[in-house]
């Protein structure tokens, strides 16, 4: 990297990196192989279109001109499709390498995003009271240099304690002028902690670059929708496979709110859908031999009603679905306990009922995935002592 393209790279980074404030940090090698990647979908996935419980009789009742059929999904087991816009998804159905999960949920039983998301991401039972994030606690409990990344600007609460973080983002800056950078290396030279700050940054961004130098390609610039994922995928998977890079990271996306016009296999949560299977390709092929010993986990915070609402979407709901996929992934199978969808089964005559605990799913990947003691499962997840870890859903370690 040349003398004028780093500066630009740590003046990029200060918005990052630096204005984070987080402890020391610096890209090592690590032991162990085994890598989780979590995809956080903000706004609540219609988890009943994403994979359409095709087999129930009232699903195509309920949710009217938004069920996804069985001639437009993808065939899973007979009982459940997946979206037909998740072709890369379904491609790792194919490969034994997708696990559908169904009526999973938190904690949470309001309908609060902002009180959800917070539930999602503390780890806990409720939205306040607990100012880290249960991936962040994951790492505390792991060797000393495992390392944590966030794929934007800031890094999210699910990351956020006392265990070293970084986040990374591609860079919306214009190139600064050169003398303004000089300026900025002179003032911050003298002081220590800003000085850290600046090579921390430059690891990460350096990473990045090297990473993306190494295949012609550069992260994609953008908003933190869901068309802003894939060149961030890319990206992050360069770096999660590079031999001193990272092995925890987070992404994110907005947009996931349908109230209204949502569709069904086309349409506005369909745009969606495409966007988000595009960045788990990208990021497939950014792992290239790593997506071997990777699990990746793609959330939300709650699900959405069963019935059509007024303006041909959905409200906030409970029960829905989470992906997960990987080579470390034991797929070809679909994980669920299923309540069923008559009007007398629905929780509070509208939603979903979630059978399988968020965090009882979790702990699973956890334990047989990143080897984490029983003793740090209840940290991690804490007042979540009646949910037991769900067993086999990552394949024994290579």
């Amino acid at each position: 990297m040349n003398i004028s393209n780093r500066r630009r790279f740590l003046l990029h980074a200060l918005s990052g990196a630096i204005a984070t404030q987080l402890p020391g940090w610096s890209f090592a090698a690590v032991p162990g192989e085994a890598r989780l990647v979590v995809v956080l979908l903000r706004g609540a996935l219609d988890g009943l279109t994403a994979v359409p419980p095709v087999g129930d009789p009232h699903y195509a009742q309920l949710h009217g001109a938004l069920a996804v059929g069985p001639g437009a999904a993808t065939r899973l087991d007979g009982f459940f499709g997946l979206h037909p816009q998740l072709a890369f998804c379904g491609e790792r159905w194919s490969a034994g390498e997708l696990l559908p999960c169904h009526a999973v949920a938190s904690p949470y039983r309001d309908r609060s995003h902002f009180d959800g998301q917070n539930v999602l991401e503390n780890g806990g039972d409720r939205p306040s009271g607990n100012a880290s994030g249960w991936l962040n606690r994951t790492l505390a409990a792991l060797p000393r240099d495992d390392k944590g990344l966030a794929l934007g600007q800031n890094v999210p609460l699910i990351l956020r304690g006392p265990a070293p973080v970084t986040s990374w983002a591609p860079s919306t800056l214009r190139d600064p002028d050169e003398e303004l950078i000089e300026r900025l290396e002179d003032l911050y030279s003298a002081d220590e902690l800003l000085s850290a700050r600046l090579a921390e940054a430059t690891q990460a961004v350096e990473l990045a670059g090297a990473a993306n130098a190494a295949t012609g390609k550069r992260g994609q610039r953008g908003n933190s929708g869901p068309e802003r994922l894939q060149g961030v995928a890319a990206t992050a998977g360069r770096m999660l496979a590079a031999s001193d890079g990272p092995r925890l990271a987070v992404m994110d996306a907005n947009g996931w709110d349908t109230h209204a016009n949502q569709g069904n296999a086309y349409g506005q949560l369909a745009n969606r859908l495409k966007s988000l299977d595009a960045a788990l390709r990208s990021l497939h092929e950014g792992l290239g031999a790593a997506w071997r010993d990777t699990v990746v986990v793609v959330l939300t915070e709650f699900g959405r009603t069963v019935a059509i609402n007024g303006t041909r979407g959905t409200d906030h709901g409970t029960g829905t679905a989470v992906l997960m996929l990987g080579g470390a992934v034991a797929g070809g199978r679909v994980l669920a306990d299923w309540p069923g969808l008559r009007p007398a089964e629905l929780y509070e005559g509208r939603d979903l009922i979630p059978t399988t605990s968020l965090h009882a799913l979790m702990k699973g990947v956890l334990r047989d995935h990143l080897l984490l003691p029983q003793a740090a499962l209840e940290n991690v997840f804490p007042a979540s002592t009646r949910d037991r870890p769900v067993a086999g859903v990552v394949r024994e370690r290579r």
